[in-house]
């Protein structure tokens, strides 16, 4: 099993400044060895909410989970929902196309009956 490191505020402020100052955070993960995406999410952290940023309790928060399924049940109810008024929209267009396909397929028939001469053309001359 891997060991988690615990950091203190007061090291994260002095290693945030150090990125906000120009060092590399490659240069920093290989020197700390903590992981780039941590270092980013302190630096983003001190920026958007200064050193309370920094002091965030490790974990998920309270209630969290208990939110996320009831977000997760709603949305799936709600795009359930929409799937279906999409398939019966699909349903519908499926419709439409047979219904003007075969009105295309009458208009084209009608179309050659009504252009033709009334009967076969005559190979033979006729004397006059």
């Amino acid at each position: 099993m891997s060991q988690t490191r615990k950091f203190t505020k007061d090291f994260k402020l002095a290693v945030v400044e150090r990125i906000l100052n120009g060092e590399s955070v490659s240069a920093l993960h290989h020197e700390l060895k903590i992981k780039r995406s941590i270092l980013y999410r302190w630096r983003d952290a001190y920026r958007a909410e200064g050193e309370a940023g920094l002091s965030r309790p490790r974990g998920r928060p309270p209630g969290g989970a208990r939110l996320a399924r009831t977000t997760t049940k709603t949305g799936s109810q709600a795009d359930a929902k929409r799937i279906a008024e999409l398939e019966r929209k699909v349903g519908q267009q499926a419709l439409e196309i047979d219904f003007l396909a075969r009105a295309f397929k009458r208009v084209n028939e009608d179309r050659q009956r009504n252009t033709e001469a009334g009967g076969p053309a005559s190979t033979e001359k006729s004397e006059k």
